[in-house]
């Protein structure tokens, strides 16, 4: 669960498009639209799953770890600092995709 009011509106909004993107795929499908164009939405609807995945995720480690949360971008810092926790993030970012 997200747990700012931020976190929260932004996972909405991501859930939001996700939806969309499967009311669009369930009517490709029903209109027997090719295989190729069909891989490409569901492509797409799992990189958004994914984004969703990361972007909960980041909040959860933040508040467990009490990060601020603070954009600054990833660098090499003492342990426990939001420099390390965006270095984390980025790595987790890439494997999520």
């Amino acid at each position: 669960m997200p747990h700012s009011p931020e976190d929260k509106k932004r996972a909405l909004v991501r859930l939001k498009r996700i939806k969309g993107q499967v009311e669009a795929l369930e009517r490709a499908v029903d209109a027997g639209t090719e295989c190729s164009l069909l891989l490409q939405q569901i492509a797409a609807l799992r990189g958004a799953a994914g984004g969703l995945m990361a972007e909960v995720l980041e909040s959860h480690l933040r508040e467990t770890f009490g990060q601020s949360g603070e954009d600054i971008p990833p660098v090499s810092g003492p342990p426990g600092t939001d420099d390390e926790m965006n270095a984390i993030m980025k790595i987790l970012r890439t494997y999520l995709k």
